[in-house]
């Protein structure tokens, strides 16, 4: 982990050094030194715009890998929310499928974001990774990431998909049309395979 993801304190009973993850402040626990309860404290996080411009940079080298193995810009997308899975169909007949999860839904007719935490569209085992962000939010007191519905850009839109993969060590994201919406996804592991073409004599 990087300096970014630890809280570090001393224990108000022994002033024993304690590092632990950030994803555990506010909860309690025992020191490790002395063993006494104490309370992990919230810590400041990372600038939200420097996580942002991170979230993206990783973003970005995820699709140029994808972009090189299977043409992830070039594929035709299908979600099936019964077992939560997208299935992408690349150029040359390779086909990949992955675990998926919805960050949220950009409407291109009003410029508006509506989050897949609370989306009527989408099954509750498909918004976990929104969660994060909203969850994220809510310690941060990130009011975007907490409102279920606003006005923002379509770079926004990739910017709250950049975050929930980078928080929930997704495999990627994507941006899939459909009529005037734009559904914007995170998914895991890629399983490949390829279909068998039969050659004319």
């Amino acid at each position: 982990m990087t300096t970014d993801d630890k809280i570090r304190f001393r224990c108000p009973h022994c002033e024993k050094p304690v590092s632990v993850s950030r994803a555990h402040a506010g909860k309690r626990a025992k020191c490790p030194g002395c063993g006494q309860p104490i309370e992990i404290p919230s810590a400041a996080p990372p600038d939200f715009r420097t996580l942002l411009a991170q979230s993206m940079e990783e973003l970005r080298a995820k699709t140029e890998a994808h972009d090189g193995t299977w043409h992830l810009g070039k594929a035709d997308w299908d979600v099936d929310q019964s077992t939560g899975q997208i299935v992408f169909t690349a150029p040359g007949g390779i086909t990949a499928t992955c675990p998926v999860q919805i960050i949220g839904t950009y409407n291109t007719d009003d410029n508006t974001w509506l989050w897949g935490w609370d989306h009527p569209s989408v099954e509750p085992a498909l918004q976990e990774h929104a969660a994060l962000v909203r969850d994220y939010g809510e310690q941060n007191g990130i009011e975007k990431l907490t409102t279920r519905k606003l006005h923002c850009s379509e770079g926004e839109a990739w910017e709250f998909t950049a975050l929930a993969c980078k928080l929930a060590g997704a495999q990627g994201g994507y941006r899939g049309p459909m009529d005037s919406t734009l559904v914007f996804m995170t998914f895991g592991k890629v399983t490949l395979s390829k279909s068998k073409t039969t050659r004319g004599g």
